[in-house]
């Protein structure tokens, strides 16, 4: 049986077979650090989001310079995690079906498990499993500060969810989970802190009615890489769930920062590494990364470091390049920075990643198609 891994260890990067994911190491361990510094400095706690890389490797390294943990979407990415090596995982998300809750539950057994709630009768299902495990699963209230998505409205709410957490014997009340998920990919810089701004004051407010309620909130958490500067030094947040930093993408690059410039404070690390497999046309090039390995819906994927060529179009197996110049020749290796980095990496089996010019690390996207 053949394994579909399209490098090993010590090959020249030229070498890789396409369509493939390639990460800079140097570049992914700059921004971890980066964030790393941001979050002591502010004397924040970092949850780092694994829904992005889908990878305990990368996580362990996250959790080894600083981060306390991950989120995860889906019961079984956090099984993934744990499988791992890492003990500490929050599905941000709500979990109603008895089976996943069941999971969830078992695997409060191996690792600090979190989980978010928003209806009170999940409550009720969360806790009588917890008591049938015999455990504890830790439990964040879910306000909707604007995304628009799951969790209750800020405010009074959240309180009675909060008191019945409080009080049920198989659960513990960790805090509010209050994520602005519409404000990440907002490209004005103005309009962008505003929605955060909202956000933390409806938070603010929610936080100090719970602690009338003798309810303290362990845990406030939100943020991602497009608004984490406005929540972590918001006085509010104190947990940061930053996931795309690590890799970048070609429409978080499309943020700007409050002096009109597009964000460069973390780098591109992952690329879609890709061949020219065809150039019969003068003025465009098609090489071998076409929907299959990309995700288009933050729009098509850029050609990193390339001027003169412009990646335009795409079908299944197929990727159109506008080639103007003729630039471009049969078998040429290229680096494509994806339109949207997460959805991108569920595609795929392994990461190379590469230092220089040499292949220095293969690592499995273990998550990958982990939706349950």
């Amino acid at each position: 049986m053949t394994i579909n891994i399209p490098a090993h260890v010590g090959m020249a990067v030229e070498e890789v077979d396409t369509p493939c994911l390639l990460v800079d190491l140097d570049a992914l361990e700059r921004n971890i650090d980066r964030m790393a510094s941001f979050v002591k400095e502010n004397n924040l706690r970092l949850r780092v989001h694994a829904k992005t890389h889908k990878s305990p490797d990368i996580a362990n390294y996250q959790i080894a310079k600083g981060a306390v943990g991950v989120c995860c979407q889906k019961v079984s990415e956090a099984e993934a995690m744990v499988r791992g090596g890492v003990r500490d995982v929050f599905v941000s998300n709500e979990v109603v079906n008895p089976r996943m809750i069941d999971r969830l539950a078992a695997l409060s057994k191996q690792a600090r498990v979190l989980v978010c709630v928003d209806d009170i009768d999940n409550i009720d299902d969360l806790d009588k499993a917890a008591q049938r495990y015999n455990t504890t699963l830790e439990v964040l209230v879910e306000a909707d500060v604007g995304a628009g998505r799951c969790g209750v409205q800020p405010g009074e709410p959240v309180l009675p969810l909060a008191r019945k957490v409080s009080k049920a014997k198989g659960l513990k009340f960790s805090g509010l989970q209050a994520y602005q998920g519409k404000a990440q990919h907002v490209h004005d810089f103005n309009e962008r802190k505003a929605k955060i701004d909202d956000a933390a004051n409806s938070v603010r407010e929610t936080v100090e009615m719970l602690k009338k309620e003798g309810l303290d909130c362990d845990i406030i958490g939100g943020a991602g890489t497009g608004t984490y500067r406005f929540e972590g030094t918001s006085g509010v947040y104190n947990e940061l769930q930053c996931g795309s930093y690590v890799f970048m993408d070609a429409d978080y690059q499309r943020i700007k920062m409050e002096d009109g410039r597009h964000i460069d404070e973390f780098e591109n690390s992952l690329f879609l590494y890709t061949t020219v497999m065809s150039k019969t046309k003068v003025e465009k090039a098609i090489c071998d990364a076409g929907l299959k390995a990309q995700s288009v819906d933050s729009g098509p994927a850029v050609v990193y470091q390339r001027q003169d060529i412009e990646y335009i179009g795409a079908s299944d197996e197929h990727g159109v390049i506008s080639d103007p110049q003729n630039h471009l020749k049969l078998g040429e290796k290229l680096r494509l920075v994806p339109g949207h980095c997460d959805p991108t990496v569920n595609i795929h089996d392994w990461y190379v990643g590469y230092r220089g010019d040499r292949v220095e690390a293969i690592w499995p996207v273990a998550a990958r198609g982990m939706c349950l």
